[in-house]
This record gives structure tokens, sequence and C-alpha cells, in this order.
């Protein structure tokens, strides 16, 4: 099915209360995460998105019950020389989780195909060459035992335009305001035409692409933990898991009894 962006542009308010359906989801999430570290599961979360689409805001909140010894978050920024020197795919492997971790990519590989399109930082032929390696990749982390939720928070201008006013008009948060934040902007329709290309591309049965509608900021979190919890939670076994038999002996002849924890 195609993706199109003005399918997300509503910002239509959350239906309920904000505050409860984010402890909720936040609870749920934090369970789904001892489910990966009790099944020895791993998972990662790939995020991409407009300058000001909420990404770290949506990263916080879906993190703020997790154990951090269970996950790690990788901001992407432009590529060192080290890594210009190899394959773009390079630097991503080291960050990929391991078994118990659940890793948040905030920006992707799809820099490759994005940033690096646009701004003429690779070739032609390397960003077409890069769909097919990237649909690769992220196959063969599927197949390996580790499935990737892709997200893509969409705002429109108009409130892209307004969240860097507000940020300018707050001293504490002018540090988010960039002049790369600017120059994006001034090619905006030239990013459209290369994300459009990366969902017609890249959104696989293995990996598919799920856009938020970021511009509510309040419904878009809800929106994305909802889907990155429904995602996760249909790849592990939600069980309660069994105590192990030598602690449950221990605890008894140390303590008297189990503990209920």
């Amino acid at each position: 099915m195609t993706i199109n962006l003005s399918d997300f542009e509503d910002g239509a308010k959350l239906d309920g209360d904000y505050d409860e359906a984010l402890v909720d989801l936040q609870e749920r999430l934090g369970r789904i995460q001892a489910a990966y570290i009790a099944n020895a599961k791993r998972a990662v979360i790939a995020i991409e998105g407009w300058d000001a689409s909420g990404k770290g805001g949506t990263i916080r909140r879906m993190t703020s019950r997790w154990d951090p010894r269970y996950f790690e978050v990788w901001p992407i920024g432009a590529p060192t020389a080290e890594a210009k020197a190899r394959h773009f795919l390079w630097r991503f492997w080291n960050k990929l989780p391991g078994n118990r971790e659940i890793n948040i990519f905030d920006r992707t590989w799809y820099g490759r195909v994005l940033v690096e399109r646009v701004e003429g930082y690779c070739s032609e032929t390397d960003w077409r060459r890069g769909y097919d390696e990237i649909n690769e990749f992220e196959a063969q982390q599927r197949d390996s035992g580790t499935p990737i939720i892709k997200l893509f928070m969409h705002v429109t201008q108009e409130e892209q335009d307004e969240r860097f006013r507000k940020r300018l008009d707050n001293p504490w948060k002018q540090w988010k305001l960039t002049t790369d934040d600017f120059r994006n902007r001034e090619r905006r329709g030239d990013y459209l035409e290369a994300i459009n290309d990366m969902f017609a591309r890249t959104d696989t049965r293995w990996a598919p692409w799920q856009v938020i509608d970021g511009n509510n900021k309040r419904a878009a979190r809800i929106a994305a933990l909802a889907y990155v919890a429904d995602q996760l939670e249909s790849q592990v076994s939600m069980e309660a898991p069994k105590p192990d038999q030598e602690i449950v002996d221990l605890a008894a002849s140390h303590l008297g009894t189990a503990s209920d924890d």
C-alpha cells in the first residue's frame, strides 16, 4: 500500500486523557522490556522524521520505565572520517542489540537515501544502490531474530515553523536550533521527493514503515508508543516468566520463604 504523507497531517487531538494513556503505555512497555530480558530477545526501533517532529520527546517517554542496562539510544549524526572510509552500513553494525536488549536509533541508515542524496554527499549510483543494501540489511536482522520497527514522524511545514519559533523564543531550547534546520527547511521539496522514494523502495513486509502524524504532540506520542508496544509484544511471549528454581530454593533456605517479587 502506497504511503502518502498528506494522510498524516490532520493533527487531531487525542481522544481520552493523555496522562492516563501515557502512564498505561509506559507501564506496558516496562513489562515488554522485562519479557525481552527474561526471554533473551532483542529488537531495533528505527526513528526518522523531520526536524522538530517530536522524535526526542517520543523516545524519552518510550524509555521512561525501562532499565537502562538493557537498552541504548543511538543519536545518528554525520559519519566520521573513519566511517566514510568504509561501507555506509559499517557504523551501524556495532550498535545493533544483543540478546535482552532493545536499541533505538534516532535517525538511521536511511541517511544514505535522504540527507546524503539531497545534499550530494554520495553519488547517485551510491544512493540508488542503497535501497537494496538497506532492504538486505534489514532482512538479515529479521532472519537472525532482530525485528526492526520503523517510525517516520511527520509534521507540516507550518507546524515545523511554529516549533522553530518556540525554540527560538525559549533560551533553554535555543540550542536545539541549528543552521542545518534552516538549510533542510529550504530544501523541503527535495526531501519530500527523497522520502517518498524511500517509502516506495523500503516499505517491506519484513520491515514496514509506520508514519506518525506528529502535528499534535500528545496524540503523536501516544500513537508512536502504542505502535511500538504492539510490534514489540508481537515478537515475544508475554506470559509471566517462571522463577528460577535455584533462586526459589535459596530463598527458602535463607529467608524461610520465596520472595513475592
